[in-house]
């Protein structure tokens, strides 16, 4: 499987100047046995496309090693090939390679011309991160998902909005260039450098793609009742406990002709009320399916045989379920995002996130065999645009390729 994942990346990775990729959040949830997120999946791709000629770098606290070549190449291909390689493989894998950097960390060398790409938030708040690597020739260039501990601190971690701010500052500060999931995020970014009086890097947004195709089939799955779906990591922003207030007083109403809700996603954070609903109401015992550690095979079946995707956000950098659900052809009811207009147009059906009859209306509405709605929307999917990973590739590289060297 290796083998074919490394001639499939050489074929699609065309450049030629020298890549970094930080694996550190990659390494880290996948030794704990999380399944990826968004930004996850995000860095997964980026080794896809440019593992054929990268190398791999490790950090904590400001402090990196550089893996060796084949270090770094047996490191992407086991975390491509997770979770068939294992985690314990992995774990020896990268203690070999961690040992091999460190003793090989008095004769380095210089990777002038050598970008390196990070595409998580993780560590970037240290500028002395940013200087080392610049000591050694390389430029480091981040993708910065979204601004939200700064723009909407109520939905996250009391120390999340000051530990991003620093990360921001730093980024403003220190790196050859940035890159953005969408305009909405550099319009952000933007806000925020000329609040706090920093310059804005060079900048393109390049937006992300998604996991599915157009016209790509999956095996449906089947549930008794009508169902919908709701995707993403269970936390404050996502408005979860709002969507099961929703569906509690639908299940009130109309009782065993209520419409099914699949809940898709690992537990986070700051959303002890939507757990607590998860855990404990039983009106929703029988009506409401949570799917923590849902593999894609699984998830895409559900997409694919549900009446719409659920995504009642109150802020978002992007919204990679919105364009993975259009892709496969699955209606949306989103939120009123100016980033999922971004994306998507005028294609879903869009509320305001507080509006419960608004929301219960739609879904009573969609989950009819013969819904109108429903069908309008399908029709209007004929004009989306599916963002692709290639078309995103493009746009790094043609901004790598004008960044000063």
């Amino acid at each position: 499987m290796t083998a074919v994942i490394a001639t499939a990346c050489a074929q699609r990775s065309t450049g030629t100047a020298p890549i970094t990729l930080d694996l550190t959040r990659l390494v880290r949830r996948t030794l704990r046995g999380r399944l990826p997120t968004g930004i996850d999946r995000v860095g997964l791709e980026y080794v896809r496309h440019y593992g054929p000629r990268a190398r791999a770098l490790l950090s904590a606290r400001g402090f990196h090693l550089m893996l060796s070549e084949h270090d770094s190449q047996r490191t992407f291909e086991m975390l491509l090939d997770q979770p068939a390689v294992g985690r314990h493989a992995l774990r020896m894998q990268v203690a070999r390679s961690v040992m091999n950097a460190a003793l090989e960390i008095g004769a380095r060398s210089s990777h002038v011309g050598t970008t390196l790409l990070h595409t998580c938030h993780s560590g970037l708040e240290f500028p002395r991160y940013f200087e080392s690597l610049r000591r050694r020739g390389i430029r480091t260039v981040p993708l910065i998902h979204d601004l939200i501990p700064l723009t909407h601190p109520e939905h996250c971690r009391p120390e999340s909005a000051a530990i991003h701010r620093r990360r921001i500052h730093t980024v403003l500060k220190h790196s050859a260039g940035v890159l953005t999931n969408s305009a909405a995020t550099l319009h952000s970014l933007h806000s925020e450098a000329s609040a706090s009086g920093l310059p804005l890097p060079s900048a393109a947004v390049a937006p992300l793609g998604c996991g599915f195709t157009i016209g790509e089939a999956h095996a449906r799955t089947k549930e008794e009742r009508p169902y919908f779906v709701m995707l993403g990591t269970i936390e404050a922003r996502k408005n979860h406990w709002f969507l099961l207030q929703v569906w509690r007083s639908i299940v009130e109403r109309i009782g065993s002709r209520a419409p099914k809700l699949v809940v898709i996603g690992q537990r986070g954070w700051e959303c002890e009320n939507a757990l607590d609903m998860l855990d404990r109401c039983s009106t929703l015992g029988d009506v409401v399916i949570e799917e923590t550690h849902c593999r894609d095979d699984r998830l895409r079946g559900y997409l694919q045989g549900c009446r719409a995707l659920l995504f009642p956000s109150f802020v978002e950098g992007y919204g990679m379920p919105l364009a993975e659900a259009l892709a496969a052809g699955v209606p949306v009811i989103a939120s009123d995002l100016p980033v999922f207009r971004e994306i998507a147009g005028d294609i879903p059906e869009y509320l305001d996130p507080l509006d419960g009859p608004g929301w219960s209306a739609a879904i009573g509405q969609y989950a009819r065999k013969d819904s109108a709605p429903r069908a309008a929307q399908i029709a209007r999917m004929r004009n989306f645009v599916q963002p692709t990973w290639q078309a995103h590739f493009d746009v790094v590289d043609r901004f790598l390729e004008a960044l000063p060297r």
